[in-house]
């Protein structure tokens, strides 16, 4: 892959985001992306902040577990990225956990599929 994407990752679980992190840093990666996500909360005007990530991304991954559906702040991300234009992948956090989040087609954690929606941006 000749460009590197830039691709924001939607969590609730920041071990989830770490291990597709060190995991696309392999050499033998299909890809390789820049990670957009947020490593601390923002205490004022986060949306905002995070609004211009999603935008200035060419995809968002969510890592869609259990606590999804409690996250305020990744159901807000998601929606951001809809109304932005910005293609979404929902990608199972974990392989016992098949969370369903509204709006998100959710597929199993693989590089096939993870690679394919990256190259396809």
């Amino acid at each position: 892959m000749a460009n590197k994407k830039v691709i924001f990752v939607a969590i609730e679980d920041e071990r989830a985001r770490d291990l597709l992190k060190g995991q696309s840093l392999h050499t033998d990666s299909p890809f390789e992306y820049i990670d957009m996500s947020v490593k601390e909360a923002y205490t004022e005007d986060w949306k905002t902040k995070v609004c211009t990530r999603i935008r200035r991304s060419h995809g968002v991954i969510a890592l869609i577990g259990k606590n999804s559906l409690s996250s305020s702040g990744q159901k807000w991300e998601i929606a951001c990225a809809q109304e932005e234009g910005v293609p979404v992948l929902g990608i199972w956090a974990y392989s016992d956990d098949r969370t369903s989040a509204g709006g998100v087609t959710t597929k199993a954690w693989g590089w096939e599929t993870i690679a394919n929606f990256v190259d396809g941006l």
